[in-house]
């Protein structure tokens, strides 16, 4: 499980999970290859094959509407079963993609929502923002269609939905049963970057989340210079499993739908100086040892503490990028206790 030090601000590191380890040893599967075509059947088959079974917990899913200023958002809402003695905490999640892919039923949403709803016996509003068309060198697929939205959507446009999706959370409090106060703002990858840029907007406006969760986020658009031992890990990642700076430049710049020199921090976060990102709320960030945005990820976390943010941040071992999609994954499952930790303590 992950450490948190006694000074707030300081870097914690997830040592490994008992029995856990099982993605690192699948790694050799992917051996040599190039991309994921270069693999054998048998050997991908194995390598995508579920962990374990899906956890299973006593809740209650509902789908909504919040209305946002791009047309209606979609949301799931997951409440667990049992009776509170008051209004619950909650989590607004949102999942990962490449700002192009993803949706409700992926296991890094739907997984996640019910593993933090059912450990933290809080309400999660899981996320479904619009997503921008995949450019030829990111595989060239159109996104899927929002009925009475924007034909071509890049940024600001899933901020926009994220931030709707809070708005009708405490709007609707009552309602669903929780408490507005004991709100947080989490998501992965590029669900990630979305939490923390909606976290410092929604600051900024004096209304911010009680605070922020963030699994292996795009906090900045290019890579950056990896320390000694991020490099020797990412040496020992197979190649279909990195970001390298070609894919980071063509994602990014997908998503702002202009040039990266005039992205800016509600676009990733990282970019905001530190009297901005000084208004944040508590933080934890969690990157993956196997993964490219790990390197982000660690320098956002050194960001915030020089900005005096209240940060944690955790390496979980072991694991490539987007683990919490990994049904049955021992350490999937020691990120979500920790996020439930989290909002369970707000």
């Amino acid at each position: 499980m992950t450490e948190r030090s006694p000074h707030p601000q300081s870097v914690a590191v997830a040592p490994d999970s008992e029995g856990a380890g099982e993605m690192a040893r699948r790694l050799p599967l992917i051996g040599e290859a190039n991309n994921w075509d270069a693999m054998s059947e048998q050997d991908r088959e194995v390598w995508d094959a579920p962990y374990g079974p899906p956890e299973e917990w006593s809740l209650v899913i509902e789908n909504h509407e919040a209305p946002g200023p791009h047309g209606p958002v979609p949301v799931r809402v997951y409440t667990p079963h049992d009776a509170p003695s008051g209004p619950r905490p909650c989590l607004v999640w949102c999942h990962g993609g490449g700002f192009m892919h993803g949706d409700l039923d992926m296991p890094e949403a739907d997984h996640v929502a019910r593993g933090v709803a059912g450990r933290a016996g809080a309400v999660v509003v899981s996320v479904d923002y619009r997503l921008c068309d995949s450019p030829a060198e990111l595989g060239a697929a159109p996104a899927r269609a929002f009925p009475g939205g924007p034909t071509a959507v890049h940024a600001p446009i899933p901020l926009d939905d994220v931030c709707a999706a809070v708005a009708w959370t405490r709007q609707h409090a009552e309602e669903l049963g929780i408490d507005p106060g004991r709100l947080a703002l989490g998501g992965a990858s590029a669900g990630g970057n979305l939490a923390a840029a909606a976290s410092l907007r929604l600051a900024e406006e004096g209304a911010p989340p009680a605070a922020s969760v963030l699994l292996y986020p795009v906090a900045h658009p290019l890579p950056l210079e990896a320390t000694a031992e991020e490099a020797e890990a990412l040496a020992m990642t197979p190649r279909p499993l990195r970001f390298s700076a070609e894919t980071m430049q063509a994602m990014s710049a997908n998503y702002t739908g202009r040039d990266l020199a005039e992205a800016g921090p509600y676009e990733f976060p990282g970019l905001a100086p530190a009297e901005q990102l000084a208004v944040l709320p508590r933080t934890y960030i969690e990157a993956d040892e196997h993964d490219d945005l790990r390197i982000s990820a660690r320098r956002y976390a050194e960001q915030l503490r020089e900005a005096g943010v209240d940060v944690e941040y955790a390496v979980r071992r072991g694991v490539a990028h987007g683990h919490l999609n990994r049904v049955g994954l021992a350490e999937a499952r020691d990120s979500m206790d920790r996020i439930g930790q989290l909002v369970s303590e707000l």
